[in-house]
């Protein structure tokens, strides 16, 4: 997906391609890979206002050929729709998702061609609200000389001309709601504008028959009135949600809407940002922004990293240096070469992150979506039930009239569909401001949920930047040869090695002999040597055979370098704590949740970390395949478990656990398994997150219990007469409102619970003094 803005294009070229659709070229080259054969697309359709819009919408285009789910986000408008990449090159028909959508009555168009005009749907909403203020204003001074005693033809003069002032108003203003209701009845369909728009049109009608008839009494103030506070509800309920998502906007914001590109002999051409593609050289200067994804190749500069790692100290650049979007050039100068195109940059993977995380549905949203989608038939037919009810009892049509109009306003789902996803959009973004993305919305619930925390020891407990100890021991050649092998990994000890070897490694040093690498998950790395030869880079018992195969006695992590099975050189490695987590197990302990530690790392290493940290179970030489055992185990025992890693090993189980986090700088694998990513170095991301989580589960049951108690009061007393139109429409204006507001609460600093109490001075200190010993669990260490 793109973060910028649409360009150049004019407002009616605009208006042209929302009206007329993507093409299926422009789908296809807006989509993105999701793997297993699978891509996305985004699109924005404006028309979508309630639960009944998502159900149907998500409902008919998997009907399509080669849609596998579409998911609508109620908050930002936008439907994902995953499809399958089909074989041979061919390319499912994604022109037909388009067209679908505009037969259904809802236009849509890619993101990106209305964010140049701002917010148009706060502008139309501002202007109808203004008219209809307005007019009712002018109608009220009217009525004033009706009460005041006017009569006969006076009367009838002035209700005539508050029926001429009154019309225009309600056929402008009233769009925002017609258009919806009459796009969905031409639809077969129904929708909570359809409700609304009867009402104001029935008040309207009313008094418009009263003033043929010559009768006392007309209602074209209330009509008026009526539609300004429903106006008012609906404007409020925008800005309000838009508040919500100020996080998304504001990351999407950091996206510049080009970039200055280096061509031959020194050339230099603006280009936008879908135009810059991987291999180009940009030119920065200080105080702009990283576009997309590159590597310096010119210059030195400080740099603003806090978007990646929410560290405000600069971070020095220099050529080889990886820079993501979004990053700010303090001082220098740069020229950077793009790794990626924008719709694949590191700032395009958060925005994302965001939109999944406001879209998923989880199970209270599920029950919101069926609530809502009901609503519409049974309000009808409840409106209608109290006008003949009141016409048996009465045989005033008038006041049947009015109590039915008052039924159809009062009995709106709104509070009930905004129950979840504007705690969704607010929990989402709340995380966000403190490094942690989510990448599916159901994912939060699960995590409220969780009540054991399983945590990977090297890279995730610790910083993953071991150290290599007595390193002059070590003899030079085995060194480079176990630099060479480990820069094909990403694993912490691999890394350290390639690093030292390349320190240490005079400029007269030959490559060596060619070698060929594969790394196999959780046990090394192999390498098969010209002549024939395989060496091996890991565990001593994935490197050795037989020949020295038990690990050393120290408590730091080790890594064994053999050829042919034999023993070459064993690397022992010293590592520091993460930032953070000493607190973080702390307040896991304070929120009622028990931690372990599985790790593939030697088990002095692991007992040692164990025991600093006060944590009383872990296990250690765990192969993937032992970790998934081991939280199969505990799913059996009924716990819900959070599990906590960063390596390639760390997938399986990552994919396995109820819910998985992981840190930014984990394997691309592991990313992509977790559910949750920190972007922090701080490990107290983990309790803030289940600390964040739980207020917003809470917060959605206590919007469920606002939505019900408004409607368990406000229907019968419409139904009983006790409530105009005008005060149905405030009541139904006000309970949105007030659900929107209660979300809003988890914005605040203190609303989050827990964490103060956590950070008690009860941590690993105290902890590991009454743990002399922690104690191992045995989990299939040698799967």
């Amino acid at each position: 997906m793109s973060c910028c803005a649409a360009g150049t294009e004019s407002a009616s070229e605009l208006e042209a391609l929302k009206t007329e659709g993507p093409s299926a070229d422009e789908l296809w080259l807006a989509s993105r890979p999701l793997g297993n054969g699978m891509r996305q697309c985004d699109l924005i359709v404006p028309g979508v206002h309630c639960g009944v819009c998502i159900g149907l919408i998500e409902r008919e285009l998997p009907k399509l050929a080669g849609i596998d789910h579409a998911r609508v986000n109620l908050s930002s408008r936008r439907v994902a729709v995953v499809f399958s990449e089909l074989a041979d090159g061919a390319r499912t028909d994604l022109g037909a998702i388009a067209s679908r959508l505009k037969a259904l009555g809802y236009p849509a168009h890619l993101p990106g061609l209305s964010e140049a005009a701002g917010d148009p749907a706060l502008r139309e909403l501002l202007k109808a609200l203004a008219v209809a203020g307005f007019a009712a204003m002018n109608v009220m001074l009217l009525s004033v000389s009706v009460w005041s005693g006017a009569e006969s033809a006076t009367r009838d003069l002035f209700h005539l001309i508050s029926a001429l002032i009154a019309a225009p108003a309600l056929i402008y203003s009233g769009r925002v709601f017609f258009v919806s209701a009459w796009t969905a009845v031409r639809h077969g369909r129904t929708n909570m504008d359809v409700p609304i728009s009867l009402g104001v049109i029935l008040a309207y009608a009313m008094s418009f028959y009263e003033t043929l008839t010559h009768g006392e009494s007309a209602y074209f103030d209330a009509s008026l009135t009526l539609l300004f506070f429903l106006l008012a509800g609906r404007t409020l309920d925008h800005v309000m949600r838009e508040r919500a998502r100020s996080a998304v906007r504001n990351l999407a914001m950091l996206s510049p809407r080009g970039a200055m590109v280096l061509g031959d002999a020194g050339r230099r051409d603006y280009r936008s940002l879908d135009e810059l593609q991987p291999g180009m050289r940009i030119a920065l200067a200080a105080g702009e922004r990283v576009p997309v994804d590159g590597r310096v190749v010119e210059g030195r500069s400080d740099m603003d990293f806090a978007v990646v790692n929410g560290e405000s100290a600069p971070v020095t650049v220099e050529p080889g240096s990886m820079v993501p979007a979004g990053t700010l050039n303090l001082t220098g100068s740069l020229v950077l070469e793009a790794t990626n195109a924008a719709r694949d940059s590191f700032l395009s993977e958060m925005v994302t992150m965001m939109e999944a995380a406001e879209s998923g549905r989880a199970g209270y949203r599920r029950i919101a979506d069926r609530a809502s989608a009901i609503y519409a038939p049974v309000v009808h037919l409840m409106a209608l039930a109290t006008f003949i009810g009141w016409m048996a009892v009465s045989g005033d049509w008038r006041q049947a009239m009015l109590t039915a109009v008052a039924v159809l306003i009062i009995t709106c789902p709104c509070a009930l569909g905004l129950a979840v996803p504007v705690v969704q959009v607010v929990a989402a973004g709340r995380l966000f401001e403190n490094g942690i993305m989510v990448k599916d919305g159901t994912a939060m619930e699960r995590l409220a949920e969780a009540d054991h925390v399983v945590f990977d020891k090297t890279g995730t407990l610790t910083r993953g930047l071991p150290r290599l100890v007595d390193a002059e021991r070590i003899a030079p050649e085995w060194l480079r040869l176990a630099g060479r092998i480990g820069a094909h990994s990403r694993h912490p000890l691999s890394h350290a090695l390639a690093l030292l070897a390349e320190e240490t490694s005079s400029a007269g040093d030959t490559a060596g002999e060619e070698l060929s690498v594969r790394e196999l998950a959780g046990e090394g790395l192999e390498a098969t040597a010209a002549d024939g030869s395989i060496y091996r880079l890991g565990h001593a018992s994935f490197a050795l055979q037989g020949d020295g195969a038990s690990p050393a006695d120290d408590e730091g992590s080790e890594a064994v370098l053999s050829r042919d099975g034999r023993l070459l050189a064993r690397f022992h490695f010293a590592d520091e704590l993460r930032r953070g987590a000493e607190p973080a197990i702390a307040e896991l302990s304070a929120l009622g949740l028990d931690a372990e530690i599985l790790s593939g790392d030697r088990e002095q290493a692991v007992a040692g970390l164990a025991r600093e940290l006060g944590l009383g179970t872990f296990a250690a030489g765990i192969r993937p395949a032992g970790k998934v055992a081991r939280l199969t185990e505990l799913a059996a025992a009924g716990r819900r478990t959070l599990m906590v890693g960063d390596g390639l090993n760390d997938a399986p189980a990552l994919a396995a656990a109820h819910v998985s986090m992981a840190p930014a700088g984990a394997a691309d694998v592991g990313r992509q398994a977790a559910d949750f990513v920190f972007l922090h170095q701080s490990l107290e991301a983990v309790p803030l997150a289940i600390s964040v989580s739980r207020q917003a589960g809470k917060l959605i049951r206590q919007n469920f219990a606002l939505a019900i108690l408004y409607n368990c009061i406000a229907v019968p007393a419409a139904v009983l007469g006790h409530a105009t139109p005008l005060v149905a429409a405030v009541a139904m204006s006000s309970s949105s409102i007030l659900v929107v507001l209660n979300s809003l609460r988890l914005r605040r600093k203190g609303a989050v619970r827990g964490l103060a109490e956590a950070r008690r001075p009860v941590g690993s200190t105290a902890q590991a003094a009454q743990l002399s010993g922690a104690t191992p669990v045995s989990v299939g260490a040698r799967v």
